[in-house]
């Protein structure tokens, strides 16, 4: 069994993977979208002659795109691979047995994969091959590209991002009053690009009610990447007439409602095609069991969720601590007095996460905080 440490261009090429990983995040179903880049030097300096990234749906995983288009290419070259290789047969063999039937000679890959059927067995299978393997290169940037896939299979649930748009007065918005225009044109196209990345979000009936969203990704050309829409409405109270009703055999839209729910309103949503997820109450707060929501919800294979609800919405996921992602969005607006404050600000986040990134979008700021990193 062989092993090397890192290179100088390693994290190149691996930031290099990690970008292509994204390109399929939130439509590779229960697995996670995972990038592929060979690279080989014949003297003239690295190139790279093969590109994969899992396929919409889930298989094939991204290795087998790579080989196929390196060929012959990849004999004697390095895979930049930003998930360990699988190791278990499955409808295909083991990635890592591919890789060491193509003749990869070296191994470089970011984050380790929880699934016992991989965790270290890629590596060992690649190493008894004779593959020189680097592993952890870059492992946390590239784990936070996969957080669903990783928290469903450490915490048996979904991934969850929180994200509010917040006034310079620290509002979200006037009870009973509608929506309230907060961030500009930009920051709205990147929360579109965010919806994109998630397999569903999630608001509640306040929410639905109140705004009759569309919740749908808007940016041109990604209508197919909309995220499958979740309405948290324990008495059942959205109507067939909603916009998430009647778009429903469009983008997938799914209640949580309490069993007792009323049965004709169930049968007139269904009939618009929308599905239900049962859910139950919290004993001592009367409110919806969200642990034991997001564990039925991750084995209908959703392994991320976009939170885009009201405050008490927000608060409920922020306080039973289900956030792995926190987004905020700062606009100019005032609200004043009468708008409802929000349940976190940026100063209280800073103190709960840890800060990722904060960028400026227009005359908005945008704060992307984590709650943990996976190295």
């Amino acid at each position: 069994m062989v092993s090397s440490p890192e290179r100088p261009e390693d994290r190149r090429f691996m930031a290099a993977a990690i970008r292509y990983a994204m390109r399929n995040s939130g439509r590779t179903g229960t697995n996670p979208s995972v990038a592929t880049l060979i690279v080989r030097d014949d003297g003239d300096g690295p190139r790279i002659v093969g590109r994969g990234v899992t396929a919409v749906g889930g298989r094939p995983h991204a290795e087998a795109g790579a080989l196929a288009e390196a060929g012959e290419l990849a004999r004697g070259a390095t895979a930049y691979v930003t998930l360990e290789p699988c190791a278990h047969h499955g409808r295909t063999p083991p990635c890592a047995e591919a890789l060491v039937r193509a003749g990869i000679a070296r191994v470089v890959s970011a984050a380790a994969d929880p699934d016992l059927r991989v965790n270290g067995k890629g590596h060992k299978m690649l190493m008894d091959g004779g593959v020189i393997v680097t592993p952890k290169v870059l492992a946390v940037e590239a784990a936070r590209v996969i957080e669903g896939y990783l928290t469903r299979h450490s915490k048996a649930r979904p991934g969850m991002t929180l994200k509010m748009a917040l006034s310079r007065d620290g509002r979200i918005g006037v009870r009973g009053g509608g929506q309230v225009k907060i961030t500009g044109p930009v920051s709205d196209a990147q929360t579109h690009l965010v919806r994109a990345r998630h397999d569903a979000i999630l608001v509640g009936a306040g929410t639905a009610l109140e705004d009759d969203p569309r919740l749908d990704c808007r940016l041109p050309g990604m209508a197919g990447r909309s995220p499958t829409r979740i309405i948290l409405d324990p008495n059942l109270r959205t109507s067939p007439e909603m916009t998430v009703a009647k778009t429903a055999r469009t983008v997938p839209t799914m209640i949580a409602t309490f069993e007792s729910s009323d049965p004709k309103r169930r049968a007139a949503l269904a009939a618009e095609g929308v599905s239900f997820v049962a859910c139950v109450a919290d004993p001592e707060t009367g409110r919806v069991a969200l642990p034991e929501l997001l564990e039925d919800l991750g084995a209908t294979g959703i392994t991320s969720i976009l939170v885009e609800g009201g405050a008490t919405i927000a608060e409920s996921f922020l306080s039973a601590g289900l956030v792995e992602r926190l987004i905020l969005v700062e606009g100019q607006v005032e609200i004043g007095e009468q708008g409802l404050k929000a349940p976190i600000d940026v100063d209280g986040a800073r103190e709960r996460f840890r800060l990722l990134r904060q960028d400026v979008f227009g005359a908005d700021t945008w704060f992307d905080f984590t709650n943990e990193d996976r190295r």
